[in-house]
């Protein structure tokens, strides 16, 4: 079954609480938080706050994505605040496998992502560790990239990596995620969605997941 994550980098943070809202009734399966510190990628987003009060608006998982550098010295505030699963960059960790274990070690789920141009091999000495695998389809740091079509076989490698070590890791997929290609996407190998303004442009979130179920069949 395919999970959808609508990223509320996307939503109103005028009426944050009401999105989010609106996003669990209309049938979404968790909700995706990018956190951007201006350092690892070009753009300064949000921190534990605004993931505590999401939490108060929502009894749906929150995935929380780090787009940060030095993650480590931020896990313990941001499963306070309430993440269900932390998912840290390949890129920004020196020690990757600490970190996993960083965040192993507080009871939650961790995941994994990799930017467009990191190849897949440098995860292999810990994909049987985490719970997640998030392959970045556009390079991270703002919403509303246009999906980068070579991110297809990066999904497909991805999930037959998974599968031939028997991985319980499921495939994330982050970035130009719409309508038109969700299909594709999920035949590649994507268990999860992650959609921003695709999903939260929108003006009625039910209709767009009906329509969304009615193209991927769930």
């Amino acid at each position: 079954m395919t999970l959808i994550a609508p990223s509320i980098l996307s939503a109103n943070f005028g009426k944050l609480a009401e999105e989010v809202i609106l996003a669990e009734e209309a049938g979404v399966d968790m909700i995706h938080i990018d956190v951007m510190d201006g350092h690892f990628v070009p753009n300064i987003t949000i921190g534990p706050l605004v993931i505590e009060a999401v939490r108060k608006a929502t009894r749906l998982p929150l995935d929380v994505h780090l787009m940060i550098t030095n993650p480590e010295k931020y896990i313990s505030d941001f499963v306070k605040a309430g993440a269900d699963c932390l998912t840290v960059h390949v890129e920004a960790c020196v020690h990757l496998h600490r970190i996993v274990w960083q965040i192993k070690e507080h009871g939650i789920k961790v995941g994994i992502s990799l930017n467009p141009a990191t190849p897949l091999n440098t995860v292999e000495e810990i994909l049987h560790e985490v719970d997640l695998l998030l392959i970045m389809s556009v390079n991270p740091g703002f919403g509303g990239q246009q999906f980068i079509p070579s991110s297809i076989d990066k999904i497909k490698r991805a999930k037959s990596m998974i599968l031939k070590g028997g991985y319980r890791a499921l495939v994330e997929v982050d970035g130009g995620v719409k309508l038109e290609n969700a299909r594709e996407i999920v035949n590649a190998g994507a268990d999860i969605l992650v959609m921003g303004s695709a999903f939260f442009g929108e003006k009625n979130y039910k209709e767009f997941m009906e329509k969304l179920e009615k193209e991927l069949k769930l």
